[in-house]
């Protein structure tokens, strides 16, 4: 395998091709990120299952990420209009370590109560924290806002919560219409009329040095306010498009050109997801990862981050790995997992009824 020159490395990012790192006196370290075609997901990452509950009466559901001998958690919320549950628990002053599911759900602040049938289910099977009296089974949680896409009446609640966990295995999960992304829409910034379909993603990369290896996954529902831009390429892939619904318009190019924006979009988005490692992690350094995780989110959409966001991402350790943890490199990892994960969450979306999908669209406006 040939080394990637500095040029491509720059351009394309880790995702541009698979090459060998040498550094100077130490054995050369190779590294693959899955291309958009194969099934790189955040089950490669040993003992994380994922399952998903899609409604069929209207497009919703829940993801549900099991990892069910416990692994440390931390999390990072940067978006405006957050729902959530149990972050503050993630907490590094907290005194619980280890968290056994998170749920991504639809449904805005209702679809919270999903989580409490994934703690059904693991409780039915003896799985939580030991508080003597009882097995706890630790639970957070994230939320989006697809009520404006079918009927606001139907959404996840703890019986879908439940089957979605169920459900979970170790297979590379299915991506696009499918769980927390089966409502989700992207490119709301000039109104839902211009909006186009989001969906739910999953990449991961994986090192070795021949002798040990680590793994870092990502999972994620796109449900954005902005665009969904190709890093490798600054070009968009799905977002608003113009006022005759034809084409992809490119937000950043039309605020700069000076289109007027709608005078509030509430709270109509949110981009969720996870980032998932083998190696150990406290819950600081966990924190941090997810921190860096959404780099990802800021690489593969703009604008992010918004006011009408609730932009979260949870990391988890679960320590399976005997590779040192270099809390830089895994972050570094995670951001790039997490930028193509959003890429495949699109470009797997199917459009639905006055919201096309990626492939239906004119392809490659810039930002």
């Amino acid at each position: 395998m040939r080394k990637a020159s500095r040029r491509e490395i720059l351009r394309g990012g880790l995702a541009a091709a698979s090459f060998a790192f040498a550094n100077e006196g130490e054995s050369a370290i190779s590294l693959n990120i899955l291309a958009q075609n194969d099934r790189g997901s955040i089950t490669d990452v040993a003992v994380i299952k994922v399952g998903h509950f899609t409604d069929p009466r209207r497009p919703t559901g829940c993801t549900v990420i099991l990892c069910e001998d416990g692994a440390v958690g931390g999390v990072d919320v940067r978006g405006g209009a957050p729902g959530t549950r149990e972050t503050n628990l993630l907490d590094p002053i907290n005194a619980v370590q280890h968290v056994h599911a998170v749920v991504l759900s639809g449904g805005s602040a209702f679809g919270l109560d999903a989580a409490t049938g994934v703690m059904r289910y693991l409780e039915e099977r003896n799985i939580g924290f030991d508080a003597r009296v009882a097995r706890v089974p630790i639970v957070p949680a994230a939320i989006l806002f697809d009520l404006g896409v079918g009927d606001a009446k139907i959404r996840p609640d703890a019986e879908a919560g439940y089957k979605a966990a169920k459900d979970a295995t170790s297979t590379p999960p299915a991506e696009g219409n499918v769980g927390a992304g089966a409502g989700a829409t992207v490119g709301k910034l000039f109104g839902m009329n211009r909006a186009m379909k989001g969906g739910l993603g999953a990449a991961s990369v994986k090192l070795s040095d021949g002798k040990t290896s680590l793994t870092v996954g990502a999972i994620v529902a796109v449900n954005a306010v902005g665009d969904v831009i190709d890093p490798n390429t600054g070009k968009v892939i799905a977002g608003a498009r113009t006022k005759d619904g034809k084409a992809l318009l490119g937000s950043m190019n039309a605020i700069l050109r000076g289109e007027p924006l709608p005078p509030s979009l509430g709270g109509v988005a949110t981009t969720i997801g996870v980032v998932a490692t083998d190696v150990k992690l406290d819950k600081a350094q966990a924190t941090k990862v997810a921190q860096m995780a959404h780099d990802g989110l800021a690489r593969a959409i703009n604008p992010i981050h918004t006011s009408s966001d609730g932009d979260t991402i949870f990391a988890l350790a679960t320590g399976k790995s005997s590779r040192d943890a270099n809390v830089t490199l895994i972050g570094a990892l995670a951001a790039e997992a997490m930028a193509q994960a959003v890429m495949r969450a699109v470009k797997a979306a199917k459009g639905i009824e006055g919201l096309p999908s990626a492939a239906e669209m004119k392809t490659g406006g810039s930002q």
